[in-house]
Formats: C-alpha cells, structure tokens, sequence
C-alpha cells in the first residue's frame, strides 16, 4: 500500500501563486504520478501528470501555461506550481500515483492522496 499525503493549499488572491506537495511513502522512480482537482459541486478534473518512462509532463488546457508539475524523486514527493490563480481554480487538489499510467480521466488510477484545500479569492 502507498500513501500519499498532499499539503501546501491555503487561501490566496487572484493572480497570486501557490506549490502544492504530495509525499510518497514509496519511491517515486517507476510511478507515472498526477494532479486532480473537484470544486464544490462539480466532477473530478485532470489538472496535469508527469510520465515515468520518460519525465515528460502533460496538461489540461486551463492549466497549461500557468501551472508546473515536477518531482523529486530524492525526497519522494510530487510538486505542483500553480502560478496566476483564478477563482476558477478553487478546489480541492488530490494527487494520484500509479504504475502504468495517469489517465485525464482518472479511471483506474492505483493510489489517491486525501486532497489539499486551494481556494482563490476573488
């Protein structure tokens, strides 16, 4: 079993930035990991993921350009860096691990984090 354990979400104004983390309890190196998000009353959403067979890294449209997903894989943990936030952007942000893949519709993924609270104020 895995555990992933997200932090960094908070309250912050548009236009500002905010880095999430998600710490593993297992080594990164051969996991394909990812961000989802769910706003009040909406459906789970693929925010972004970052490949493990070759580090490269993908996007949803609303997130491209404003929005960077790294890891250290000496510190097992998962970052995102969320720069220019909207209002739109207030969720609660999970993180996904799993060996194969991170699929934007977030089907089958192995392991989920509990979710970190963003909420940008207008």
């Amino acid at each position: 079993q895995v555990q992933l354990v997200e932090s960094g979400g908070g309250l912050v104004q548009t236009g500002g930035s905010l880095r999430l983390s998600c710490v593993s309890s297992r080594s990164l190196s051969n996991y394909a990991m990812g961000w989802f998000r769910q706003a009040p009353g909406k459906e789970r959403e693929f925010v972004g993921a970052i490949r493990w067979t070759d580090g490269g890294t993908y996007y949803t449209d609303s997130a491209q350009g404003r929005f960077t997903i790294s890891k250290d894989n000496t510190k097992n943990t998962l970052y995102l860096q969320m720069n220019s936030l909207k209002p739109e952007d207030t969720a609660v942000y999970y993180c996904a691990l799993d060996p194969i893949r991170i699929p934007t519709t977030g089907d089958g993924i192995r392991y989920w984090g509990k979710g970190t609270l963003v909420t940008v104020s207008s």
